[in-house]
């Protein structure tokens, strides 16, 4: 007995689909990802519909009998509208074969058997039928519902012919299983795809840099994205895209004194992260908020294993990261801005916590304080539950202390009182170095604490050191 699933398809565009169908003499499909996640019980909005035939000419139809405007695609052959809410998408059904150096195929018109065939995952070739004689029947030729059951990922043919033609399919792999994995379920992916993966990473070579960042985005923003890394890292992809994330795996040592891997201290401070924030920006800096460990790893018969600069030398290779991969600019300035500064609450809490150095952190960190926060509490990972303990408690002092401070201070976003046209005006200069020296002065003066972060006393003060850079009042 066929199975039928007729209680997913509760929405009035599949009846409708189904009857323009019959009518065109052809089949219509719900496929993919829809499918997928009705049977985990989780809600889509994204409907994919396979037609035979031309998807972008049925898609027409649908929508003049829905009364909704249709977006066309003719270069990838479909067409989108959206309708209650859903974003729908059709295609026509095809076949697909590939050359050696694209990922991008031959396209054939092809069967419902076809399509599910090019599909890159079984829990994917899901099919559900729209047409009224056996509307609802699941179509399922390579045990999606089984694998899903059983929460794995595997290909519907050899998975070396899959991740050749394609290899976006193996970073799509591991974005699944970090996105569908619960607390109760863990997906896995299935050995021989793994070995698959590392057979064919340097198949990666082909990808645009665009496409692989949109999946690493994609891995950031899952529930768990530590599980992604750590996929990547087996698969053997990760050096292939993130080499300096993967610099930092490992422990060495030297007369019995090892450091703790940077690797997996990484991936704990990505998944704190993630419990408290979905802001992407802030994903990316708990990522690479440690990469320069590798670069300024030292040791030191005295001390021990040190990574001095760290922070430092971190901020300057974000830059080229998100060059390489073609990443937003504006998110670039403020990973760049936190792995600079990650440090620096931490080392509030072992030091006299005084008002100049809260200021000069309120200073430099200015709107992305919040961020840098949440940051630094979770950069703390120790084992030692005595230690967390203790490194929290004092955490907390520095927020009250910078909460105390901002409120009087108000350095967050500051803005000197002091402008270079008032000291021209005052002075009776032009534009000239000395001009740029005093504000400085009084820039350090009010982080300092010398003076307050108002115009008066600032104006004071630099009347009071003019003389020192040969300005004197007209």
């Amino acid at each position: 007995m066929p199975t039928i699933m007729s209680q997913f398809l509760d929405k009035p565009v599949f009846r409708l689909v189904g009857e323009i169908a019959t009518g065109r003499g052809v089949r219509a499909f719900v496929i993919g990802g829809y499918v997928r996640d009705c049977l985990l019980g989780r809600s889509c909005t994204d409907i994919d519909i396979v037609v035979e035939g031309s998807g972008i000419d049925f898609a027409k139809e649908v929508g003049e009998k829905c009364g909704k405007q249709v977006a066309y695609f003719p270069s990838f052959g479909t067409a989108m509208l959206k309708y209650h809410g859903d974003e729908i998408e059709f295609v026509g059904a095809r076949r697909e074969s590939y050359r050696r150096d694209s990922r991008k195929p031959i396209v054939e018109n092809g069967t419902l058997e076809d399509d599910q065939l090019r599909r890159d995952f079984t829990i994917n070739a899901l099919a559900l039928s729209l047409m009224p004689d056996n509307f609802g029947e699941l179509v399922d030729p390579f045990g999606g519902v089984r694998d899903l059951a059983a929460g794995i990922i595997r290909t519907p043919l050899d998975p070396d012919t899959t991740y050749s033609d394609d290899p976006l399919r193996m970073l799509r792999a591991i974005r699944f299983a970090a996105k569908l994995s619960t607390p109760e379920m863990e997906f896995k992916i299935v050995p021989e795809s793994m070995a698959s993966m590392r057979r064919l990473s340097d198949r990666l070579g082909i990808l645009s840099v665009e496409r692989i960042a949109e999946e690493l985005c994609k891995m950031l923003a899952t529930p768990r994205p530590s599980m992604a890394f750590r996929l990547m890292d087996e698969a053997g992809l990760l050096v292939h895209i993130l080499p300096e994330l993967s610099a930092l795996k490992g422990v060495e040592t030297v007369d019995g004194r090892g450091h703790k891997d940077n690797f997996a201290h990484t991936l704990a401070v990505l998944d704190n992260v993630a419990s408290v924030s979905d802001f992407l920006p802030l994903r990316w800096a708990a990522l690479l908020h440690d990469v320069g460990k590798a670069v300024c790893k030292r040791y030191d018969p005295a001390t021990g294993w040190t990574f001095h600069g760290h922070d430092v030398i971190g901020s300057k290779m974000v830059p080229a990261i998100f060059n390489r991969l073609r990443l937003s600019q504006e998110d670039m300035k403020y990973v760049r801005k936190l792995v600079w500064l990650h440090m620096r609450p931490i080392s509030l809490v072992d030091d006299e916590v005084t008002d100049s150095a809260v200021r000069r952190l309120l200073f430099d960190a200015g709107d992305e304080i919040d961020g840098l926060m949440l940051l630094c509490n979770a950069d703390i990972t120790s084992k030692n539950p005595a230690k967390v303990a203790r490194i929290k408690s004092n955490f907390e002092l520095v927020k009250q202390k910078m909460a105390v401070v901002e409120e009087k201070d108000r350095i967050r976003n500051f803005k000197n009182p002091i402008s270079g046209e008032y000291v021209m005006e005052v002075y009776g200069i032009p534009p000239c170095q000395e001009i740029g020296l005093l504000k400085e002065l009084v820039k350090e003066a009010i982080l300092d604490g010398v003076i307050g972060n108002n115009f008066e006393e600032a104006d004071a003060f630099m009347r009071a050191h003019a003389s020192d850079f040969g300005l004197h009042e007209k």
